[in-house]
C-alpha cells in the first residue's frame, strides 16, 4: 500500500445512516464447515452491487466466522485488513491469535471485501502483461477493462458489506478491528452507523478522510524515527545525528537529482553495481516500518554513505528488494488484488487537481502544488519524492466517472476505542493516531516504542496486547516503556570500517597483525549478522528450510554459509582487503587470513573445554597471536541470533515447524568460535 485512501460523498453517508442500505441484504448467512476445523466456519453472502439499488446486480462476499465458545453471541468482531486492496481470509487465524479473549463471548468473522481475494477479485490483463509497475497507460487501460462498474469498489460500499453482514448475521453491535487501510474502513462504518458500534480497535492509523495525498506526515515523522533510533547511546559508535547524515548523502546527490553508485555482492561471490537514488532511501526507510531488520541497519549504512562509502547501502537496499519480492510491503502478492488497489485509491484520494484535466496537465498541478510547499515540511528530502512517493503518477492517468468526493464531517461514536501507533512508523505516523484520537471521546492512545507499523502483530513486548484486553475487561490501559521488541534484539549494526586503518588494535598486540585480528572478528559478526537477519524472517514465516544451506555474500567481496557439517567462508571480506576463508565445525575451526591490506595468516579454534570456550590462536604476519575469550563481534551476533530465534516462536505460525528451525540454528551457532 501507498498508505490509504480517500474520502466517500456526504450523500451517501446519508443514504447509509438514514436508510442502512438494508436492501443490500439478500439472505442470511450460509455457515458450513470448512475443510476439516471444527472451529472455523465458511460462509458466504449475497449484496447488491450498489448498495443505493441505482445499479443493477449483485456481489457475493466470502467470510469466515470462528464462533463464541459460549451462548449465542449477540456482538460480532470484524477484522479488517489493510490496502486496500489486501485478502483478509488468509490471515484469519492470525486474527484470532492477536485478538485473544476479546472473542471468547463474540462471534469472529473475517470477510474478503468486494474486489479482493475470494470475494470477486478484480482483474486486469493489462497489469499481467506488464514488465514493470502498473503506470499510466497501463492505469487507464485496466479502469477500461473494469467497466463503468469500478465505482462501486470504494470505502462506501464496504461499509455497507459489513451492515449486511451486520443484519444477516443477527448480531446487535459490532466490535471493528482495522489495521492500516482497516481503520479507515472501521472508522467510516463508526459514522454511518454509531450505533451499532460495540467498540474501536485501531491499528496503524489512516483518518477517515486520509490519507493526505502528499505524505506530508511521513516526511515530517522521519527526522523524529531517526533520532528514536539513536536513543539511550544507540549510535555512540555510529553516528552523532541519523538525520544529518541521511542529509548530507542527498546533497551528494545533488538534492535528488542523481544516483550514487554502490556495489553488493551475491551468495557466490559476484559483485554487482546498484545505483541509488533518493526515492530509494526514502522506499526503505519505509520499508522498515514493516522490517525492524533495515531499520537496524540504516544509521550505519547512511553514515557510511555520508563519508563515501555506499557499500553497506548497496547491501541494505539490494536485501531490502530481496525481502519485498513476493509482495507489495505488508501485503503478500497470492493475498493483494492491485487492480483493486488502484481502483479505490484513485477514485477517492482527493489528489491537487482537476478531474477534469488531462493526465499531463494533472500531474502539472500536482507538481505546481510541491513546488508551493515550505522546503523544511519535506526536509531532507525534495520535491520529486513528493510526487514518487504517491499514487499521483498512475492516478493521474486514471478516468473519472465521478466529482471529487467531499470530506465527510460526520463525528466518531464515544465508544470504548483502542488506539494503536508503532513510534517508528513511517506509512502511518504516531500523528494520524493522534487526530483520530482526539476526535473519539474517551479514547486511548497507546504509542508502542521500537515498532513500525501494526503493531498488534509486531509488538514483542507484549504491552499492546495487554492494553487491548484491558480495553475489554475493562481495567487501566498501562502505557509501554518499551521492553523486547525485535529491534532492542537485534541492536543496530555497527559502523562498517571503510578501510583496516580504522579498526582498534586487538589488545596485547600490536601493528598489523593486531588489527588484522580484530578485522576478523568483525568478518565472522558480519557474517553472523546476516544469518541472523535471514533466520528472522524463516522463523517469523515459517519458512525453514534453507536455514541449514544458506549462502550470503560478504560486504566487500567473497561468500559465505550454512551446511550440515559447519560454517563455510570464501575469501569473505567485511574490512576492505582482508578476507577471510575456511569452515567451522562442531569439533575445529580453520581460517585462512588473506587480502592486500591484511596480515596473512592461520587461525584455528578447537572444542571447548567444559564450561569454557573455544579462542582462535595462530600466526598473522608471522607473529603468533591468541584471542583471550571468544571473539568478541562474533560472540555477540551468535548471542543475538540465538535470542532473536527463542523470540521469534512467539510470532511464528506453526509453532512445531519454528522449533525445529531454533534447534537447527542452535547446532549451526554451536559451531562458532
Amino acid at each position: 500500500m501507498r498508505h490509504t485512501v480517500r474520502s466517500f460523498v456526504v450523500a451517501l453517508l446519508t443514504v447509509a445512516a438514514t436508510c442502512g442500505w438494508a436492501t443490500s441484504v439478500q439472505a442470511q448467512i450460509a455457515w458450513a464447515p470448512c475443510g476439516n476445523s471444527n472451529d472455523v466456519a465458511c460462509g458466504h453472502l449475497t449484496v447488491q452491487l450498489d448498495p443505493s439499488g441505482a445499479t443493477p446486480g449483485t456481489i457475493t462476499l466470502a467470510m469466515r466466522r470462528h464462533r463464541a465458545p459460549v451462548g449465542e453471541a449477540r456482538e460480532a468482531v470484524i477484522a479488517l485488513a489493510g490496502g486496500p486492496g489486501q485478502a483478509a481470509i488468509p490471515f484469519a487465524g492470525q486474527f484470532a491469535h492477536l485478538l485473544g479473549p476479546i472473542a471468547a463471548t463474540r462471534d469472529l468473522i473475517v470477510f474478503d471485501q468486494r474486489g479482493i481475494g475470494l470475494s470477486h477479485p478484480l482483474s486486469c490483463h493489462r497489469f499481467e502483461l506488464s514488465d514493470g509497475g502498473p503506470a499510466g497507460q497501463e492505469i487507464a487501460e485496466c479502469a477500461g477493462q473494469i467497466g463503468a462498474t469500478r465505482t462501486d469498489y470504494t470505502t462506501a460500499q464496504t461499509v455497507a458489506d459489513i451492515e449486511a453482514i451486520r443484519q444477516a448475521g443477527g448480531y446487535e453491535k459490532l466490535v471493528l478491528y482495522g489495521t492500516s487501510y482497516g481503520t479507515k474502513v472501521a472508522e467510516r462504518y463508526a459514522q454511518a452507523y454509531p450505533t451499532h458500534v460495540g467498540a474501536l480497535v485501531l491499528d496503524s492509523v489512516v483518518p477517515p478522510n486520509g490519507p493526505e495525498p502528499l505524505q506530508l506526515s511521513t516526511f515530517a515523522a522521519i527526522p523524529r524515527v531517526l533520532r528514536q533510533l539513536c536513543a539511550a547511546r544507540a549510535c555512540a559508535h555510529i553516528t552523532p545525528e541519523p538525520a544529518a547524515d541521511l542529509a548530507r548523502v542527498l546533497r551528494r546527490m545533488g538534492g535528488g537529482a542523481r544516483a550514487l553508485r554502490g556495489r553488493w555482492i551475491d551468495g557466490d561471490g559476484r559483485a554487482h553495481t546498484l545505483h541509488i537514488s533518493s526515492n530509494e532511501l526514502l522506499d526503505v526507510l519505509i520499508a522498515g516500518d514493516l522490517e525492524p531488520t533495515l531499520r537496524a541497519e540504516f544509521p550505519a549504512a547512511a553514515r557510511s554513505a555520508a563519508h563515501g562509502d555506499m557499500a553497506p547501502f548497496a547491501r541494505l537496499l539490494h536485501d531490502a528488494a530481496e525481502r519485498g519480492e513476493g509482495g507489495e510491503e505488508e501485503n503478500p502478492s497470492e493475498s493483494f488484488d492491485t487492480p483493486l488497489y488502484f481502483t479505490t485509491s484513485c477514485e477517492e484520494e482527493l489528489f491537487p487537481w482537476n478531474r477534469s484535466s488531462s493526465p499531463t496537465k494533472r500531474l502539472a498541478e500536482a507538481r505546481a502544488q510541491i513546488k508551493a510547499l515550505s522546503a523544511s515540511r519535506i526536509a531532507p528530502f525534495g520535491a520529486a519524492s513528493v510526487l514518487d512517493i504517491s499514487d499521483m503518477p498512475e492516478c493521474a492517468f486514471w478516468p473519472y466517472t465521478l466529482p471529487t468526493p467531499t470530506p465527510v464531517q460526520a463525528p466518531l461514536p464515544g465508544v470504548p476505542t483502542l488506539i494503536l501507533s508503532g513510534a517508528d512508523d513511517l506509512r502511518t505516523p504516531t500523528s494520524n493516531a493522534r487526530e483520530v484520537a482526539a476526535q473519539i471521546p474517551g479514547s486511548h492512545l497507546l504509542i508502542v516504542p521500537g515498532v513500525g507499523h501494526s503493531v498488534l502483530g509486531s509488538d514483542l513486548s507484549g504491552c499492546a496486547s495487554k492494553a487491548l484486553q484491558a480495553l475489554f475487561k475493562p481495567s487501566p490501559i498501562k502505557s509501554c516503556t518499551g521492553g523486547a521488541e525485535i529491534l532492542g534484539l537485534l541492536r543496530l549494526t555497527p559502523l562498517a570500517p571503510a578501510r583496516l586503518s580504522d579498526v582498534q588494535p586487538a589488545k596485547g598486540y600490536r601493528g598489523l597483525p593486531a588489527r588484522t585480528l580484530t578485522a576478523v572478528a568483525l568478518t565472522l559478526g558480519d557474517f553472523l549478522r546476516q544469518v541472523a537477519v535471514r533466520a528472522l524472517g524463516a522463523l517469523v514465516s515459517g519458512d525453514i528450510g534453507n536455514l541449514i544451506s544458506l549462502r550470503v555474500g560478504g560486504l566487500r567481496a567473497g561468500w559465505a554459509g550454512t551446511a550440515r557439517a559447519g560454517l563455510i567462508l570464501h575469501d569473505y571480506s567485511y574490512v576492505p582487503g582482508v578476507t577471510v576463508s575456511g569452515k567451522l565445525t562442531a569439533t575445529e575451526a580453520v581460517l585462512h587470513i588473506g587480502g592486500p591490506a591484511a596480515a596473512h595468516g592461520t587461525l584455528r579454534a578447537y572444542p571447548r573445554s567444559a564450561g569454557g570456550r573455544r579462542a582462535l590462536s595462530g600466526t598473522l604476519g608471522g607473529r603468533h597471536v591468541q584471542t583471550g575469550h571468544s571473539l568478541d563481534a562474533a560472540a555477540t551476533s551468535a548471542a543475538i541470533v540465538r535470542t532473536n530465534a527463542q523470540a521469534s516462536l512467539k510470532l511464528a505460525s506453526g509453532g512445531s515447524a519454528a522449533r525445529a528451525g531454533a534447534r537447527k540454528l542452535a547446532v549451526l551457532l554451536e559451531r562458532v568460535p
